[in-house]
């Protein structure tokens, strides 16, 4: 693992979301909760920008009004996570990218494969039939890898600081993976969640990349 990783750092994750998304395919996140250690391959990502960022508005970012309590995380130093609470359940765990303190932007984990404490990983996915399916989604990944709302949310993966009882660290792959895909945004919805926001990025072929969905309005949105 190590010969291929480094250590994330600021400028690395200092990009656009859109841009910096595609950097972590295949990017290893290591958490440490509870005493259990459990690493995630990221197979699969989602950009999304806040107010004022980038050419084109995002209306299915968080941040979309600009700063508030519950993004606040996302106005930080690019390399702590945003971790927000998804249908009141799920704890969703996001990257903080972008210059700090320009905007709020992110990019959600939505899918990987497990690498390292797979026995930790399924005391918490109780429910995942198989070992592909400990981290194929957003939720079901922020519950394999221990980070919760809104214990979690801000802890820094580049420094590994503790906080609140985890730790966390990113490391990236020396070599971007060359070989993705793209596509629009799993159940955004309206034009959000269309072509014109090819903002999801997935490593293909890779099992335990989620299903792709449409979300509210964004299939007709599609056809005009």
């Amino acid at each position: 693992m190590s010969a291929v990783l480094v250590p994330a750092t600021r400028q690395a994750l200092a990009a656009l979301p859109v841009e910096a998304a595609p950097r972590l395919l295949g990017a290893v996140l290591t958490t440490t909760v509870g005493g259990e250690t459990v690493a995630v391959r990221l197979t699969e990502v989602e950009a999304y920008h806040g107010k004022g960022m980038g050419d084109v508005p995002d209306a299915a970012s968080h941040a979309r009004m600009g700063r508030t309590a519950r993004n606040a995380t996302m106005w930080g130093e690019p390399g702590h996570l945003y971790v927000y609470l998804s249908h009141g359940i799920h704890s969703c765990v996001n990257v903080v990218c972008g210059p700090e303190g320009e905007a709020g932007g992110g990019v959600l984990l939505r899918a990987g494969e497990i690498v390292a404490g797979r026995d930790a990983a399924h005391r918490r996915r109780r429910a995942a039939r198989t070992d592909r399916d400990l981290a194929r989604g957003p939720g079901r990944l922020g519950d394999a890898i221990g980070l919760r709302h809104p214990l979690h949310d801000g802890i820094d993966a580049v420094t590994g600081e503790p906080w609140h009882g985890a730790i966390a660290r990113l490391e990236l792959r020396v070599r971007p993976l060359s070989d993705i895909a793209s596509g629009p945004r799993v159940g955004v919805a309206g034009l959000a969640g269309t072509d014109a926001f090819p903002w999801r990025f997935w490593i293909p072929g890779d099992p335990t990349v989620s299903p792709f969905r449409w979300g509210r309005g964004a299939r007709e949105a599609a056809a005009e």
